[in-house]
């Protein structure tokens, strides 16, 4: 785990928050930090990046967004980035976006290989005040404009086999067009056609860590299973690390208004060390929790259009595919793993179709669950042998369940892609308009399967067998991940 250091404006620094899965994956490291009036400068690297001319056509990025403390009242805000003042250096640029909620970090020109330790300063757009700061970089990858397919014309509840144009974006699409008794779906739901970036990674148990410890002590209470007055030790979702899950409280909230701090311990010792599950995939979270995240990190839920369009991009349907584009299924569970619950967790046997997935009723025991995200990619594997989405996206089937906004009824087909802006209800909810109902989860699904699940077919890219069942309680084999 990084490590992470916490100052004030006076001192002239900031907590940050670094990935770090290693070169498995994309190592994303943020450092050397500094705040200079209402400009924060720090410099960032990471593994594995790209910026490709040719198929798949797209690159890869680091989402940033900074969130600042008011030292008076010890709340936590978001921080808007202004239009003017932010730079960085060969290979990076930085992209606005629009509603300066952060940036993206990316390669400037076509390339790819590790990003060296590369200055970056951001000019943030916030009160004056004294504050404590905290910078946070999400791994995302780029999905482009265009058409895509889809249904397979075999997986349960598919979509019909059609192609998702210019056309159907901007005219939406009738129950009979898309079939898969999905409701009619109109021109402002948003199905993949248009640009968007989706998170490389499933949410990861030290992301949601960091979320938490920015949190109100009401909004903890609402976030994790327990109280956050619980004595230090107490797992925020289940004891000892059960279901590989291993936050718990560091040190205890108080009063009803101090707010606890969490950490990750997963093997029960020391907390924080190098194998306590940091970058393994987060579980144990209902819709609310995810959309809590989503929100807080200025991102959104994506559509289960746009799982399928992740998973094929614009390759021909292939009948009962996964997400790595074969009927290849060669599956794996946390048991077999070699580095448990540290940043190199691997598992070495290399073939085609690699996924955590079983369903054997021993692997819903509590000393089995999700693995490290991003566990079958190396420097040498291809997309089927690291089980990648045609984008290069990971674990889009097994694992964890994603949670996806569905087209099933209303509530579903009424989510328009508004984006999270940083800040939730005093109860820890999100509370943008037309995502589906935190409390209820209706309009809300499942896709992609779990590490456990009696159904191996459930992880086809088109299957839709869970499509309207997102529950709003706690399930250990589900997390996601979200799009902007």
């Amino acid at each position: 785990m990084d490590t992470k250091k916490l100052f004030s404006k006076w001192a002239i620094a900031l907590l940050l928050f670094g990935f770090g899965i290693t070169s498995n994956a994309n190592n994303l490291q943020i450092s050397g930090t500094a705040v200079s009036g209402s400009n924060i400068s720090f410099n960032v690297s990471w593994d594995n990046s790209w910026n490709a001319s040719l198929a798949p056509s797209n690159w890869d990025a680091v989402w940033i967004f900074v969130k600042y403390q008011d030292c008076a009242t010890r709340q936590w805000y978001h921080a808007a980035i202004a239009t003017t003042g932010n730079s960085t250096a060969s290979p990076l640029q930085v992209d606005l976006v629009s509603d300066a909620k952060g940036v993206f970090l990316r390669r400037s020109a076509v390339g790819g290989g590790n990003i060296p330790s590369t200055a970056v300063t951001l000019a943030l757009n916030i009160p004056a005040g004294t504050y404590n700061y905290k910078v946070y970089g999400v791994e995302m990858v780029h999905i482009p404009q265009g058409d895509f397919q889809v249904g397979d014309g075999t997986s349960v509840a598919t979509y019909n086999s059609i192609t998702i144009n210019a056309a159907a974006q901007s005219s939406g699409l009738s129950t009979a067009t898309l079939g898969g008794s999905s409701a009619a779906v109109p021109a402002t739901f948003p199905m993949g056609y248009n640009a968007f970036y989706s998170m490389k990674y499933e949410m990861t148990q030290e992301q949601y860590v960091e979320f938490l410890n920015t949190l109100t002590y009401d909004q903890q209470k609402e976030r994790t299973g327990i109280d956050p007055i619980s004595a230090a030790g107490t797992g925020a979702f289940t004891t000892g690390g059960a279901y590989r899950n291993g936050i718990e409280i560091l040190t205890p909230g108080n009063n009803n208004t101090l707010p606890a701090v969490f950490v990750c311990d997963a093997t029960n010792n020391s907390v924080n060390d190098t194998n306590d599950g940091q970058n393994v995939a987060m579980n144990w979270i209902s819709w609310a929790d995810l959309t809590a995240y989503l929100d807080w990190a200025a991102l959104r839920p994506m559509t289960e259009m746009e799982f399928e369009k992740i998973c094929r991009g614009p390759l021909p349907r292939v009948a009962g595919e996964y997400p790595w584009g074969t009927t290849d299924f060669n599956s794996y569970h946390s048991g077999l793993v070699t580095n448990p619950l540290q940043a190199n967790e691997t598992i070495t046997t290399v073939v085609n179709g690699r996924n955590i997935y079983s369903n054997s009723a021993v692997i819903a025991g509590t000393n089995y669950g999700p693995s490290r995200v991003g566990i079958f990619a190396t420097g040498s594997t291809g997309r089927a042998s690291s089980g990648a989405s045609y984008y290069g996206v990971m674990e889009m089937s097994g694992n964890v369940w994603e949670r996806v906004v569905n087209t099933s009824n209303a509530s579903g087909v009424a989510f328009t892609g508004a984006l999270g802006d940083g800040t939730l209800t005093l109860l820890g909810d999100a509370d943008v308009a037309n995502w589906p109902n935190p409390a209820t989860a209706i309009g809300a699904g499942s896709r992609g399967n779990g590490y456990y699940n009696t159904n191996a077919n459930a992880s086809r890219t088109s299957d839709r067998t869970s499509i309207s069942s997102a529950p709003s309680s706690r399930t250990y084999t589900v997390g996601g991940r979200g799009v902007r």
